[in-house]
């Protein structure tokens, strides 16, 4: 009975033993130190000093931003130059905060122009909608381009903010507005060969449709379906422009 039980000891003695994994006594991890924590103590100031800067940078972006995009307050009006000095033009937002008032007008970009055959006649060409162009080449594309989406829209913006209702230039951008815009008709007309084969073009004119958006059925609002147009003066095109050189 006595040797049964000394055999019986061993063998769970033996069983503990192979259950028991060994462990890292403490002096094996109390010398290990990780990350930030393993580099020398003038690194660790220099990162913590390039974590707080990336903070206050990201705080002070994230502040403009939303300053930019909310409604007008005290701090926009006193500290507006400022704020678009920060978002302009790396960061501009194209929408507002809080529900902002959806287009409800249907803007179109026509152009036509005068040119001038190989033989010296001269034409009037009619109108050419270079906005319904740009909506052809958007829809059915998954990937369309930001020229077809803005580049007509933002021009006219631009033009807009920088004349008056008789289309006299307010400020000194109003000649770059004009200039900007001509260069894009010219341009969008040497693609479509609106000269012939042979000609040039010597003037333009850009006249801008709006046009109400029919409201739903059930709204019961009425708005007028006649389109409005803003037909802007004749701009004579310079003799590099009118040879295709704008590209």
């Amino acid at each position: 009975m006595t040797g049964r039980a000394e055999a019986t000891d061993v063998m769970a003695a033996g069983f503990q033993d192979t259950d028991v994994e060994p462990q890292d006594g403490p002096e094996t991890l109390a010398g290990t130190r990780l990350g930030v924590a393993a580099l020398s103590p003038r690194y660790q100031v220099g990162v913590a000093l390039a974590l707080a800067a990336v903070a206050a940078v990201t705080c002070v972006h994230l502040g403009m931003v939303f300053l930019h995009v909310a409604p007008s307050n005290t701090v926009t009006k006193q500290h507006g130059k400022a704020i678009d000095d920060w978002i302009y033009p790396e960061f501009e937002q194209n929408w507002k905060l809080f529900a902002p008032n959806p287009l409800q007008q249907n803007v179109t970009v026509q152009v036509r122009a005068e040119t001038r055959a190989a033989d010296g006649g001269t034409a009037t060409t009619g109108w050419y909608d270079l906005s319904a162009e740009d909506g052809r080449a958007i829809r059915g594309n998954l990937l369309p381009s930001h020229t077809q989406q803005n580049q007509l829209r933002r021009a006219f913006d631009y033009y807009a903010g920088t004349h008056d209702k008789d289309n006299r230039p307010v400020g000194l951008r109003g000649a770059l507005s004009e200039e900007y815009m001509r260069r894009i008709v010219v341009m969008r007309l040497d693609r479509d060969h609106a000269a012939g084969r042979g000609g040039t073009l010597e003037r333009v004119q850009v006249r801008i449709r709006t046009a109400a958006v029919p409201p739903p059925g059930w709204s019961g609002e009425k708005v007028s379906s006649a389109p409005v147009d803003r037909v802007l003066p004749w701009w004579t095109v310079s003799a590099g422009e009118a040879g295709g050189g704008v590209r």
